[in-house]
């Protein structure tokens, strides 16, 4: 009760202080409830120097020497400044003492370049965000951890527990700049993945969001263990200041949400901790070159500031669907000649599946089912009241193939590479060959020394359940939540003096920086990229080599982005045979798995071509290690808008 009670005290004083501002978000959205980025808005080159130049001032002011990132919603880079003296490498501190994986860098002889860790803030809060929720990345430390609040044991973890490993610098869904064309369509990369450090705000104007700011001082790249205090970090203080005159509407923060029935956290600065008036902070023309420098980032950047792009609109990556979609209210990711990126295909894996494999019409029928149930369904992390679900749903083949993707209007940007992420990850899991590809993957070598072996993963996974075939014989349909039970580091998850699920690192290894399996499976590829961004050669990491998996028959590998470890992905069967998995991403965790799971049982009941749900004799639910059955899929109370209907995943 007293974390309840202090966050509480918070989201008061952050209403209060919000209801007070007058800034261009907007006190209550707006009324924004999707629509409002059907105009064009986005940030211009003076409105990105406005904001650099109020963090810089507030900077001064505190003493701070920070660096400064401007995205724009689609995560393209609209400018760096780094002020003179700042920390060019950043430590890593998950806060729990652990040396391994991303954590413990001491910032001196190893360490994440500042641009990148500001990038990341940046993209987090661009990223969580959308019309209808503005989440910050204090609002991701709250909910990676390892229990929700974090702190507070006895709890299980973070509802999006492992979502800092999306967006990769090495995914195949994000887009790279090309050394020519700023801004260019979306979504773009974050070079350390999704930020849990606090300093990370979105950025809106009249209710839309148009992109994010990130700060970094400190020089720690770090997670907030304790939320029953109040914290006045100089990162997040600068980010506030920055961010004045785009700051979120007050009705669509995160301190306005509820998850489980506990409020999130978006910020603890107020406005009475800023040192300077932000409407008075000097000219950027006055400041340039002489507080500090515009700053080039390989690969992401020039030292040239941008304006960014319209997002909703083709020039963004995202603009509204046709043909069958349209009538859905979907939306496309298109590429820079407006040319839908993932149209509806067949599957790629007949060598496998044989007449089995999925059909372009099936996909297409898969992604209209599901958008038809988030269309309907109650949102979870979304005001105003009354709106539905907004997600991406992506589906794959069981090579991991992406055979088509579709996004609700103004669906959280995380969510694409996420629900990618989710189905192939339930895909891979469910298929025969997962033993095989992970005991072929080479070792995770961390950048702090040390290693971790991707085969052990098996052999642990193999005594956990008590299944000497386990991974390779296709007999178990694992889901993303079921994954997730096996990637917490405590079974049953939250339970205190229990031992470690078989893909987690055991609790004294572990850190939102070093999860196991998940990080394990992608840290040599981030890890190339963060040197090769730093100037420590070699060269970067290609799109789509997340994981060191073998090359399957479509001449590519099955985890092309990394894997996901939090609900919403489920495999899909055709009379018994693996033909590929549905991920969905953007809304709770229960709205993403009855998204997923509906969308393909009601796909099936259309289609009639003996596709559907894994039989309920393979779910991962028939299984109990140590006693404790694991979750396959958990569906929200009275989840539709407008009826009562209870249970609606039972029986399915």
């Amino acid at each position: 009760m007293p974390a309840l009670a202090g966050m509480t005290a918070i989201a008061g004083m952050t209403a209060l202080l919000a209801a007070c501002s007058g800034g261009s978000g907007g006190i209550d959205g707006g009324g924004c409830d999707g629509h409002c980025s059907d105009t064009p808005t986005r940030l211009t080159v003076a409105e990105v120097q406005r904001v650099i130049a109020q963090g810089v001032a507030e900077a001064g002011a505190r003493g701070a020497k920070a660096t400064l990132a401007v995205v724009d919603r689609s995560g393209n880079v609209l400018g760096v400044f780094r002020m003179t003296g700042a920390d060019t490498l950043i430590a890593t501190d998950g806060g729990r003492g652990v040396t391994g994986g991303l954590d413990g860098l001491d910032g001196t002889t190893l360490g994440v370049p500042d641009t990148l860790a500001a990038i990341s803030k940046a993209l987090t809060a661009a990223y969580l965000s959308s019309e209808g929720n503005a989440f910050s990345s204090r609002t991701a430390s709250q909910i990676v951890q390892l229990h929700f609040y974090p702190g507070e044991e006895g709890q299980p973890s973070g509802p999006l527990f492992g979502v800092q490993f999306s967006q990769l610098p090495c995914s195949d869904l994000s887009t790279r700049y090309d050394g020519i064309t700023r801004p260019s369509v979306g979504p773009h990369r974050a070079p350390l993945g999704l930020s849990a450090d606090a300093g990370g705000l979105p950025l809106y104007k009249n209710g839309a969001l148009v992109g994010g700011i990130g700060a970094i001082s400190d020089g720690v790249y770090g997670v907030d263990r304790n939320i029953r205090d109040r914290d006045i970090a100089d990162d997040e203080v600068i980010a506030l200041a920055a961010s004045d005159g785009f700051e979120a509407p007050a009705d669509r923060r995160a301190d306005r949400i509820t998850v489980d029935g506990k409020p999130l956290r978006f910020i603890d600065a107020l406005g009475s901790d800023l040192a300077t008036n932000p409407a008075s902070a000097a000219s950027f023309a006055s400041i340039d070159g002489i507080a500090g420098n515009r700053v080039a980032v390989p690969v992401y950047s020039t030292a040239t500031i941008v304006a960014g792009t319209p997002f909703g609109q083709a020039a963004s990556g995202v603009r509204p669907a046709t043909g069958v979609f349209a009538a859905l209210d979907g939306f496309a990711i298109v590429d820079a000649a407006d040319a839908v990126r993932y149209a509806p295909i067949g599957g790629s894996d007949a060598s496998v599946t044989g007449a089995s494999v999925l059909t372009a019409p099936e996909v297409q029928q898969l992604l209209a089912s599901a958008l038809t149930v988030a269309n309907r369904a109650r949102a979870q992390i979304r005001r105003p009241l009354g709106t539905p679900a907004r997600v991406t749903i992506s589906v794959v083949d069981s090579f991991g193939e992406v055979l088509g993707v579709m996004r609700s209007r103004d669906a959280p940007l995380f969510g694409a590479d996420v629900s990618l992420q989710k189905a192939r990850t339930a895909a891979f899991l469910s298929n025969a060959n997962a033993a095989a590809d992970l005991n072929a993957t080479a070792a995770a070598a961390y950048l702090g020394g040390g290693s971790s072996s991707i085969a052990g993963y098996v052999t642990a996974t193999r005594n956990f359940l008590a299944r000497p075939t386990a991974l390779a014989d296709g007999a178990i349909a694992f889901s993303a939540r079921a994954t997730g039970n096996l990637a917490r580091p405590s079974f049953p998850d939250g339970l205190a003096d229990t031992t470690e699920g078989p893909l987690s690192k055991p609790l004294s290894a572990w850190s939102p920086f070093s999860t196991g399996l998940q990080l394990d499976l992608v840290n040599n590829a981030v890890g190339q990229h963060v040197v090769f961004v730093a100037g420590g050669g070699g060269s970067d990491t290609p799109a789509g080599t997340c994981t060191g998996l073998p090359v399957t028959a479509n001449g590519s590998n099955r985890l092309r982005n990394g894997v996901q470890i939090f609900a919403g992905g489920v495999p899909i069967y055709r009379a018994g045979v693996l033909v590929g998995a549905i991920g969905v991403s953007g809304d709770g965790v229960d709205q993403d798995d009855m998204i997923a799971f509906l969308g393909l049982h009601e796909a099936a009941a259309i289609l009639n071509t003996n596709l559907g749900n894994a039989a309920t004799d393979m779910r991962a639910d028939t299984l109990e290690p140590q006693g404790v059955r694991l979750r396959y899929v958990q569906c929200p109370q009275a989840p539709y808008w407008g009826s009562a209907e209870q249970n609606v995943c039972t029986n399915k």
